[in-house]
């Protein structure tokens, strides 16, 4: 019996090409702009995961803040010796840090002059993000200790400032902390960015680079705040109140008055918020689902008038209510499904042929097409109801003499 519906349905369809691909126009639309829209947010909440994977989401700042809003005291900041404490205390937890201190400035080599951030890392770094390194080396423990004037650049900005890429042993000037003093190139690297970071990349004409952190530190080796990078696996939740009540000992402070933050708190609050977003925007595109939904009910009612001397034939004939019911029930949703299949191709081919000449990963979620495609049958068994069952109370007689 289904099957015969279906191709009953499916002749109705065939009868009428037009109107029927006019019908299925808005529900094509609708699931076309849901798949899309939630789709798209969905690779944007991908890549934002993706740079904070490549950021680190073991990583950590802290810093003393007075909760009451009064004056920073000079024990509030942290210094060099006192970092290493805190490294010896929490050997078993933290594998990295530094003073998270950069600094802006511009590179001059004869007439070029390139704007640079200079980051300040310690010798282990590359154990916590990874440095392409392609020519020379990275910044060592005894370039820490001794402070000196060495740097590592990447490989676009050496080659707009000297020319080529390898320019290890090469000098250049800048200023830094008020002074301005000659720096020596001893490695070249090249990075490796996700796609929203070459992105941000595009539109930023300044370059970066490495020097030891102990050259950016402020009068008295004073460090506003610390970073750092907890080791894998770290529940940094449980490891924050641990943390913060250690440093609150330290400085005499109240645990409130020590701000704790991490790439991971950032990464659960951003992809919160981008959700939240993408479903409320796919909820607005929903709605032109019941303007599809609408338009069939429409349809449907101008095809129950026009066939009605067929249901008095079909009644005649012995076919019962609940049979003409389910006749008309499955071709209007046979109707809605063939428009969310076609809205499905529309929406997911627009993601990919964005993804394509963008050339980004794009995210389309199995379990979306279902749903809408789910959705779009359900539109249109909803919207069906009211012409199927005028279908299916209609008098035999009275239909049989319509003309």
């Amino acid at each position: 019996m289904l099957l015969e519906n279906m191709s009953m349905a499916i002749h109705a369809i065939k009868a009428n090409k037009m109107r029927s691909l006019l019908t299925m126009l808005g529900i094509i639309i609708g699931i076309g702009a849901v798949i899309s829209i939630v789709s798209i947010g969905d690779t944007m909440r991908f890549m934002v995961s993706d740079l904070y994977k490549n950021v680190g989401t073991n990583l950590a700042y802290v810093y003393v803040w007075p909760k009451d809003g009064g004056d920073m005291r000079s024990g509030d900041y942290f210094k060099l010796d006192e970092m290493e404490r805190i490294k010896e205390a929490f050997k078993d937890e933290i594998v990295y840090m530094d003073s998270e201190a950069n600094v802006a400035g511009e590179a001059i080599k004869g007439r070029n002059k390139i704007k640079y951030k200079f980051e300040g890392i310690d010798s282990n770094y590359p154990d916590v993000k990874k440095i392409n390194i392609i020519y020379g080396r990275n910044i060592s423990e005894a370039d820490i200790k001794a402070r000196k004037n060495n740097v590592v650049l990447e490989a676009s900005g050496a080659k707009d400032l000297f020319g080529t890429e390898n320019a290890i042993g090469k000098t250049f000037r800048t200023t830094i902390n008020n002074v301005t003093s000659y720096y020596n190139v001893v490695g070249v690297y090249r990075l490796d960015l996700t796609p929203i970071e070459k992105m941000m990349q595009e539109s930023n004409d300044t370059r970066s680079g490495y020097i030891p952190y102990s050259l950016l530190v402020w009068p008295d080796d004073n460090l506003f705040n610390i970073r750092f990078y907890a080791k894998e696996g770290t529940n940094m939740t449980t490891f924050s109140d641990k943390f913060t009540s250690y440093i609150a000992r330290t400085k005499n402070r109240e645990k409130e008055d020590i701000t704790f933050s991490s790439t991971e708190d950032e990464m659960k609050s951003v992809d919160s918020v981008m959700g939240g977003l993408s479903a409320a925007v796919g909820g607005i595109a929903a709605i032109s689902l019941l303007v599809g939904g609408i338009g069939i009910m429409n349809i449907m009612l101008v095809s129950v008038t026009e066939r009605t001397r067929e249901i008095g034939i079909r009644k005649a004939l012995g076919a019962k209510t609940q049979d003409v019911l389910i006749q008309f029930l499955t071709e209007s949703a046979i109707l809605s499904a063939f428009g969310g299949i076609l809205g499905i191709a529309v929406g997911a081919g627009l993601v990919y042929l964005g993804g394509a000449i963008l050339g980004m990963h794009v995210v389309v979620k199995p379990s979306v097409i279902l749903t809408a495609v789910s959705f779009s049958a359900f539109v249109g068994v909803f919207f069906g109801i009211y012409p199927a069952s005028k279908a299916a109370s209609a008098d035999p007689i009275d239909a049989l003499r319509y003309e």
